[in-house]
């Protein structure tokens, strides 16, 4: 009886780290254990590569009379999943002659199915960054999943079907059988924007398509609240398609964390994703957590749009659990079996109603008590109010006036300005200590050098500002959508009109 060690790998939040996948056999009463805190999935892979190693040509470990010891080391890394299923197969039947091949420079995922077929995994791209980090030449993953590893160049992926394609490439004495997998560089799609709404669908609204214009270029924070029907929902929709497409950094991180999470729908996603949770959805899910962290709606959207439709029916906390990620681009989740900081940069677009009947203030009369009516507008905190950098009334249209209305402009034009404030900004930032690229990245000692007044423009903005009663991240916030105006202008300088259209976005009925 004999040793074998083989590879494979475990994600801890949105990192993945080597797993020595070790057998040992010994003369005995057969048993067949697994150490190392594997959770249910992994424990019940004892039947699943018994019956696969059974079907694909060889004895079964439940056919002799053996100890098998199976541990997944480091011990004090919790194993999850299904995925060890390959290497746990290949590591047994290495250990026990039927099979000689060197494990060295070679990573092995993929689920079993009991006649010996690969079924596809999650988190894949993560384990081929983690694969290519730690020396790893090669990496075995089921054919579904080859497509996402071979994003990540310098690695030599191959994608299997079967256990026996397995063996049978890693046989010494035969040609490999698999061959190495090419990406196909025209599959980039993002199925989430296949129903595009263009701007030039939605008549009227111009004061809310200028925000979503100006949000676009900034990557600014927005809230749209007006009376049911007005076209908030529409608006949001036509939202992501003003986005530019992520870079290819950009591309691969989204894909990694949509990927660990098993939301993947697409091979890569090259387009900022958006997310829309219901309100009914809870704190976990919006923010992440468990008993083992696991990432949220937020983390989802990152690189991206939330989109929180009847933003004041979400649950208080999960509303104020907002304030972190909207401020510093991130969130710490801390629980008793973990910890971890996930990224949540993300645009965050809200819709709300000015009440819960939705007819306060218009010319219908309002059915909401007073108590009602004050409980929904205390939802929303004032740090929440003033970390949303835009806030439109999105009213009422007559239907006289949108009949008569002409289409505006398309997202096509409205795109064209959005890039070119973009180049702006990158420009702008090329050499900056903290790699930013948008304006609403900015922090006050960026704004004391990058957006200058003079001093009469400064003696107005400080007036206005006393006068709206803005708070000091309030008075920044309004500097930093001033400078996108300014670049979405292709001025070099924060003049007035572009001081004063940032000042109009700010509440002034919802305090």
């Amino acid at each position: 009886m004999q040793f074998s060690k083989i590879y494979s790998a475990q994600t801890l939040g949105l990192t993945a780290h080597i797993i020595d996948v070790e057998v040992d056999l010994s003369h005995g009463l057969h048993s067949f254990s697994l150490v190392g805190l594997p959770n249910k999935a992994v424990e019940e892979a004892r039947d699943r590569v018994s019956a696969a190693i059974k079907n694909s040509g060889f004895t079964s470990p439940k056919q002799k009379n053996q100890k098998v010891v199976i541990s997944l080391a480091p011990a004090e890394i919790k194993k999850e999943g299904s995925h060890y299923d390959l290497a746990i197969a290949l590591a047994y039947l290495g250990a026990s002659e039927e099979v000689d091949f060197d494990p060295a420079g070679k990573l092995f995922l993929g689920e079993l199915s009991l006649d010996g077929k690969l079924r596809p995994i999650r988190g894949t791209l993560l384990f081929a960054e983690a694969a290519l980090a730690s020396g790893f030449s090669e990496l075995f993953v089921p054919q579904e999943n080859a497509n996402e590893a071979a994003l990540i160049t310098g690695l030599t992926v191959y994608g299997v079907q079967t256990l026996n394609d397995v063996i049978k490439h890693l046989d010494q004495e035969k040609p490999r059988t698999i061959p190495a997998h090419v990406r196909d560089n025209t599959q980039k799609t993002n199925e989430s924007l296949d129903s595009k709404v263009d701007l030039a669908h939605i008549k009227g609204q111009e004061f809310a398509k200028r925000a979503l214009e100006i949000a676009a270029a900034g990557k600014h924070n927005l809230a749209m609240w007006g009376p049911p029907g007005t076209g908030k929902t529409m608006l949001a929709q036509a939202f992501p398609h003003l986005l530019p497409e992520l870079s290819k950094n950009e591309m691969l991180e989204v894909t990694g964390i949509h990927s660990v999470a098993g939301t993947l729908r697409e091979e890569i996603i090259a387009c900022p994703p958006l997310r829309a949770p219901h309100h009914t959805a809870s704190y976990p899910s919006v923010i992440g957590g468990g008993s083992i962290p696991k990432p949220g709606e937020i983390t989802l959207a990152h690189r991206g749009v939330l989109f929180l439709d009847e933003f004041p029916e979400f649950d208080r906390r999960v509303i104020e659990s907002l304030r972190e990620p909207l401020e510093e681009g991130h969130i710490r989740i801390s629980r008793s079996k973990g910890y971890e900081s996930f990224p949540a940069r993300f645009i965050l677009l809200a819709a709300m109603n000015p009440c819960p009947c939705g007819k306060y203030g218009s010319e219908e009369r309002c059915t909401c008590m007073p108590g009602t009516l004050a409980s929904y507008q205390r939802k929303l905190s004032g740090p929440i109010i003033d970390r949303i950098d835009l806030w439109v009334k999105v009213a009422h249209i007559s239907p006289d006036k949108l009949s008569n209305m002409r289409a505006g402009e398309t997202t096509q034009a409205v795109n064209a300005r959005i890039a070119l404030a973009r180049d702006r900004q990158h420009a702008r930032f090329v050499e900056h200590p903290r790699a930013i690229t948008t304006n609403s990245e900015m922090r006050a000692n960026d704004l004391e050098t990058l957006v200058s007044l003079p001093p009469k423009l400064r003696a107005l903005f400080n007036t206005s500002a006393e006068r709206l009663k803005l708070s000091p991240r309030s008075y920044h916030r309004v500097l930093k959508v001033a400078r996108t105006i300014a670049d979405l202008e292709g001025s070099t300088h924060v003049a007035e009109p572009h001081l004063l259209e940032a000042l109009a976005y700010r509440p002034t009925e919802l305090r």
